[in-house]
């Protein structure tokens, strides 16, 4: 365990003792380090991402480096003078071989690309601000203990010791360490100095670096504190890696009456406009969905309908993928049925003169293909000259079939 001594007085300081690292050795002594290839599959097998020259400590796992490569890389942006900045802050390396394990040509082609690949590149963005932060604010005793702070931090990184969330990974450190800004996103923070909360004028400056947040929602539609000024502030959270929570218990049920004499279409309807909207954001920009956590008291009146929203979604996605699968299989029957008629071109979609056709369809409409879905491919044969090769679902989490149903945000 780390030892810090806390002095009391006009403000707190901390005495950092070493643990991982010596003074002066530099926080990666004794850590080697690969240069991989990062590629991830989606369920269909075909590439999702892929980064060549992903620089990781060897011991780490093929699942970390991915995670690193593919979710907390930033991917564009980074300028190619600071790209290399964490080396200042590492002993010299020998002649012509960075401490990067990776040639300097290479090295030099990787930090003009924009984009991080070296994961010390992100240890460094992440505990140079930090210590920056600790600086400004009077944390440490001396430089001293500012310098142990930064060597141990990266070096537990590096190790896998110690790990920050998803936001701290996603943003901390892009505009300390890079430069890297954007127009405020509204978010607000706590100024020391005025003790007041402050909105901030950029995306960066002031990042997002919290993982969970609960947020209250009012029964009504779009004023401050509503529904969809939840979802505003959902997406903002969303939009930078971060999850959210509520109680829904303040809305209406279904069918309550409103103050202008209308019905409420119910907690239900909302719910599933928000779970759309979380959907629709990949966290931090990457192909992770928005976490959200919805709950809801026992004695709300819709309770029955939200308890039973998962296990009713989850029938429509079992539909969906035995329905695709049937559907393809009459429709290749169909498609038989007319390629292997031998007879005149005009009788080939005739059902009186095509019996292997008439079969067909007849199996179809037995086995519920809705007729409305046979008559289009019966247009698209005219229109077209062939039956469509209809799409099959799957219950992968990223299918086309969980997107289509709601509640899997």
């Amino acid at each position: 365990m780390h030892e810090i001594e806390i002095k009391y007085g006009e403000k707190a300081e901390m005495k950092v003792s070493r643990l991982f690292t010596e003074e002066g050795r530099g926080p990666y002594e004794g850590i080697e380090w690969e240069t991989r290839r990062s590629e991830i599959r989606g369920s269909d097998g075909q590439p999702v991402f892929s980064q060549d020259a992903v620089v990781v400590p060897a011991s780490w796992s093929q699942i970390a480096s991915d995670i690193i490569a593919q979710k907390y890389f930033r991917k564009a942006g980074v300028p190619a003078d600071r790209a290399g900045a964490w080396r200042e802050w590492q002993p010299k390396a020998g002649k012509g071989m960075p401490e990067s394990g990776i040639p300097e040509s290479e090295a030099s082609g990787a930090e003009a690309s924009g984009a991080e690949y070296d994961s010390r590149q992100v240890f460094h963005r992440l505990a140079f601000t930090w210590t920056d932060w600790g600086r400004k604010n009077g944390y440490f005793d001396g430089e001293a203990d500012a310098r142990a702070f930064y060597d141990e931090t990266c070096h537990m990184l590096a190790r896998q010791i110690a790990a920050p969330n998803s936001p701290q990974w996603f943003n901390t450190g892009l505009h300390a360490a890079y430069g890297i800004d954007g127009p405020a996103q509204g978010h607000f923070f706590f100024d020391p100095e005025t003790g007041r909360t402050v909105k901030s004028d950029s995306a960066y400056s002031r990042p997002q670096p919290h993982a969970c947040f609960i947020l209250s929602v009012e029964d009504d539609l779009v004023n401050e504190g509503g529904i969809m000024d939840l979802m505003t502030r959902e997406a903002r959270l969303f939009k930078y890696g971060s999850g959210t929570g509520s109680n829904f218990s303040n809305l209406r049920s279904m069918d309550e009456r409103l103050t202008g004499g209308g019905r409420s279409s119910g907690l239900q309807s909302f719910l599933k406009v928000l779970d759309r909207s979380a959907s629709a954001i990949k966290s931090g920009g990457t192909t992770r969905r928005a976490a959200k956590m919805v709950t809801l008291d026992a004695d709300h009146p819709d309770v029955e309908k939200y308890v039973s929203w998962k296990a009713e979604e989850e029938y429509k996605v079992a539909c969906l993928v035995a329905g695709s699968s049937l559907m393809r299989r009459h429709l290749a029957s169909l498609a038989r049925a007319l390629e292997s008629f031998r007879g005149p071109e005009a009788d080939r979609s005739d059902i009186g003169k095509n019996p292997d056709l008439a079969e067909v369809l007849g199996r179809a409409l037995s086995d519920g293909i809705p007729p409305s879905f046979l008559y289009q491919e019966f247009r698209r044969l005219g229109e077209e000259g062939g039956v469509s090769e209809a799409a099959l679902f799957s219950t992968a989490w990223d299918d086309e079939a969980y997107n289509t149903v709601s509640g899997q945000s």
